[in-house]
């Protein structure tokens, strides 16, 4: 499954209330890191499929959720676990300390 697109108006539905642990990755079309890290998203969204939901935003299209969140530098990467956040790394990081993450999620 590919990665889950999000939104101000479906955040809350996709990751607050989900049942499944959400990794969220906040980030932007003119961020270079952000580039570099979204094909490990997607291979991480194939790994984990109906395990992890995987989902990205984009902040500059739903400024009130990053703001929500307090995201001051992209990437940032979320982990929510029951509606609550559990881990947050910020910046470019490797596919193996994300599923580290991941990992500790299941």
């Amino acid at each position: 499954m590919a990665e889950i697109v999000l939104t101000d108006e479906n955040f809350a539905r996709e990751v607050l209330e989900s049942e499944e642990p959400v990794m969220v990755d906040f980030w932007a079309e003119w961020c270079g890191p952000c580039r570099m890290l979204s094909p490990i998203v997607s291979e991480l969204a194939q790994e984990y499929e109906a395990k992890v939901k995987v989902c990205k935003l984009n902040v500059d299209e739903n400024p009130e959720t990053a703001s929500q969140f307090g995201i001051m530098s992209i990437p940032t990467v979320i982990f929510f676990k029951n509606g609550t956040v559990v881990n947050k790394v910020v910046g470019l990081c490797s596919k193996s300390d994300l599923k580290k993450q991941l990992d500790d999620l299941l």
